[in-house]
C-alpha cells in the first residue's frame, strides 16, 4: 500500500490514545507496524530530507484532531485524547476527516481564523487550490496555512503556561525584536507592588528611557476591554513614563482601541494573532523546520 493521506490517519491517531497518554513518535512506529508499510514507504522522506513523509502525515493528523478539540498536548511530544474526542471514539464514525471536524465549533473557528483552506502536498497534506491556481498561489496559501496552524499552536502553549513564564516569554521577544540596549536589557517584574506592570525593558544603560509591558494571558473570546487600558495607564502615569506595550493572547474590544486612541499615550497593543507571528517571526518558541530554495530562470545569463 501507499502512504496513507493525514486525513486517514485522524481515526488511528485519535485511537492509538483512548486508554492513555501517547509519545507522538511512539504513535509513527505503530501505526506504521499496524498499516503494514514497507520498508521504503516508512523511509521516504520530503524534498527537506528532514523527516519522513509518514511521521508528516501522522504529525498533521494529530494538528487537526487538536484544532477541533478532540486531543490536546499535555507536554512536548506527549498528548492525549479530550472529552470531546472520547465521545467521537464512543461513536465510532468509520472515517475521521476535515468534512467530519466540520461539526467542531473549534475547528471552524481556527478555519475562520487561519483564512485560507490550501494545504501543501509536499508535506503530505491535500491541496484544495482553486483551479488555475499558478503553483506560485498553491505554495504561499500553503505556507499561510502551515503559519495558521503554528500560531493557533503557539497560543494554546501560551494560554496552558504558568503565568510568571508567560510574561518572561513577552520580555524575551520583545528583546529580541530589538528593543532595549543589550540581551539583558529587560526584566519581569509582574509580582507584588508592580502597580500593574508586568515587565519594563531598558532602552538605554542609565534606564533614562523605558519601555513597560502588561502582559494579559486570556483565553479565546476573553477580550481585553477599556477599562484595563485605563489601568494601565495610570501605571504608566505613576511610574513616569510614556512608552507601554499591552499584549494580549485573545483580543482587544472595540472600545479597547478607541480609548488607546482618545489617551494620547503611546500604549501599543498587541493580539494573540499578532504576537503569535512575531514569535515566528524572530523564532521565539518556536524553529525554522526546513527551507525550500525556489529559483528562477535568469534571463540577463542568457542574452
Amino acid at each position: 500500500m501507499s502512504v496513507p493521506d493525514f486525513e486517514s490517519l485522524m481515526k488511528p491517531v485519535l485511537v492509538s490514545a483512548k486508554d492513555s497518554e501517547r509519545k507522538i513518535s511512539e504513535v509513527v512506529e505503530e501505526l506504521a507496524l499496524t498499516l503494514g508499510l514497507t520498508e521504503d514507504e516508512r523511509n521516504q522522506t520530503l524534498p527537506s530530507g528532514k523527516q519522513t513523509r509518514f511521521a508528516n502525515r501522522v504529525h498533521w493528523a494529530r494538528s487537526y484532531l487538536k484544532q477541533a478539540g478532540l486531543v490536546k498536548s499535555i507536554k512536548r511530544g506527549v498528548f492525549e485524547v479530550t472529552q470531546a474526542g472520547r465521545a467521537v471514539l464512543e461513536e465510532n464514525p468509520v472515517r475521521i476527516d476535515k468534512a467530519y471536524l466540520e461539526r467542531f465549533e473549534e475547528y471552524r473557528d481556527f478555519k475562520s481564523r487561519s483564512g485560507t483552506n490550501v494545504e501543501n502536498a509536499e508535506l503530505g497534506i491535500v491541496v484544495e487550490a482553486e483551479r488555475g491556481s499558478t503553483p506560485d498561489e498553491v505554495l504561499n496559501s500553503a505556507y499561510e496555512e502551515i503559519n495558521a496552524t503554528l500560531r493557533q499552536e503557539l497560543l494554546s502553549k501560551l494560554r496552558d503556561s504558568d503565568p510568571a513564564f508567560f510574561e518572561d516569554i513577552i520580555v524575551r521577544l520583545l528583546l529580541k525584536m530589538g528593543y532595549g540596549y543589550d540581551a539583558k536589557s529587560g526584566q519581569v517584574i509582574g509580582q507584588s507592588g508592580d502597580d500593574g506592570v508586568d515587565g519594563v525593558i531598558n532602552l538605554d544603560r542609565l534606564g533614562v528611557d523605558q519601555v513597560y509591558v502588561q502582559a494579559k494571558r486570556y483565553a479565546l473570546g476573553n477580550v481585553i476591554g477599556s477599562g484595563a487600558i485605563r489601568d494601565f495607564y495610570g501605571a504608566l502615569g505613576m511610574k513616569d513614563v510614556t512608552k507601554g506595550i499591552f499584549v494580549t493572547t485573545s483580543a482587544f474590544s472595540t472600545d479597547a482601541v478607541r480609548t488607546i486612541e482618545k489617551l494620547g499615550a503611546r500604549i501599543v497593543p498587541i493580539d494573540g494573532n499578532q504576537l503569535a507571528q512575531l514569535m515566528i517571526d524572530h523564532e521565539v518558541g518556536c524553529r525554522v523546520k526546513q527551507v525550500y530554495p525556489i529559483s528562477e530562470v535568469d534571463d540577463s545569463f542568457f542574452e
